[in-house]
């Protein structure tokens, strides 16, 4: 693993009807079967995995990523280019005004078991 911190940070312009501005701090290079992790002042926990073919981008939906209390949810922006968002149990109030905001569409939670069997179901139906 080597961090390559960005100093000052890199600073861009992001959103549509609402601006805001995101920071790029830096450059994690992982190589296969290394791992990080990212934490939130309440504890939340969410793993990065690189892999020989590429990336886990989240731990387990419905098991290790639920357990540090991060909801994943499949959204759309206005342009159809496709995200998929964690958020943090509790704070489901303000992705809301997020969503409005931006404005993105829910395409899927994919936090439960029911909703991704769900999920697999539909899809297993299509021709």
């Amino acid at each position: 693993m080597k961090f390559e911190p960005k100093s000052p940070p890199r600073e861009f312009e992001v959103g549509y009807d609402v601006k805001g501005v995101i920071r790029d701090c830096g450059t994690m290079r992982l190589a296969p079967d290394e791992q990080i992790t990212f934490v939130t002042d309440d504890g939340g926990e969410y793993d990065l995995t690189r892999k020989e073919w590429g990336f886990y981008a989240t731990p387990s939906l419905n098991g290790r990523l639920a357990g540090f209390n991060l909801r994943a949810v499949l959204v759309k922006n206005r342009i159809d280019r496709f995200f998929v968002l964690l958020v943090e149990r509790g704070m489901e109030e303000a992705f809301n005004r997020y969503v409005r905001a931006e404005p993105l569409k829910i395409i899927a939670w994919l936090d439960t078991l029911e909703s991704l069997q769900a999920l697999e179901s539909a899809l297993e139906r299509r021709p």
